[in-house]
């Protein structure tokens, strides 16, 4: 008598079949996929043995059917970004989700920088005079385009009548002003004795000005 052999759940003879085994039992291929594979997250149909299949976080799918949720082809080996129980493709999820630059247009992927309510890259971020990067650096604005502070003060601040440098007026410098006039605090000092005259009366001659003491002798 000719020894039958069987697949191990539905009895269906396996001579001149391909055949799998489990435990050392023999099953058809069919029966094999059905109680053993895993099925696919999208179709819902079992992966077949050999089948190339993509695996994330615990889910299996086929090849063919772990795909962009909106363009639809097939992720691959490609990167892509899950969101809401749905992956894209980092194209798709740039144009639909990402935020995009105010400057280029183009996807902000990382970092980035808010002005204005508005978002920039960091290198899209820039001063509108000398065009150095503004990101992490002291700025300011004057008609809604950003200056770096040396940009702001060379361009539009007062001079100080001492020195003649840019009085900035920015993070608290106190300054100065007499009669169309301004100097740094520091520089607003008397022509002669040098003492400072900040908070104390002065006389002016010409363009100098001159504590009292000094004065007298104009």
């Amino acid at each position: 008598m000719t020894e039958r052999f069987d697949c191990h759940y539905c009895k269906e003879t396996l001579f001149g079949k391909k055949y799998l085994l489990r435990e050392e039992n023999p099953y058809c291929v069919k029966c094999y996929e059905n109680l053993y594979s895993n099925d696919c997250e999208d179709c819902k149909k079992p992966i077949g043995c050999g089948t190339r299949k993509m695996e994330y976080k615990g889910n299996s799918w086929h090849e063919t059917c772990f795909i962009c949720a909106r363009c639809q082809q097939p992720i691959g080996t490609k990167s892509f970004i899950p969101k809401e129980n749905q992956n894209f493709c980092v194209q798709c999820y740039e144009k639909q989700f990402a935020m995009h630059c105010i400057q280029c247009k183009k996807a902000i992927t990382t970092g980035g920088v808010t002005y204005r309510d508005q978002p920039w890259h960091k290198e899209c971020f820039i001063c509108t005079g000398c065009k150095k990067p503004l990101s992490g650096q002291r700025f300011t604005s004057r008609d809604e385009f950003a200056y770096c502070l040396n940009c702001f003060c060379n361009l539009y601040a007062k001079k100080c009548a001492g020195c003649t440098s840019p009085i900035s007026g920015l993070g608290g410098t106190k300054y100065i002003s007499f009669e169309e006039r301004q100097w740094h605090s520091d520089c607003f000092n008397c022509k002669k004795c040098a003492i400072s005259l900040v908070g104390r009366g002065f006389l002016t001659e010409r363009d100098d000005i001159l504590c009292p003491e000094c004065g007298k002798d104009i």
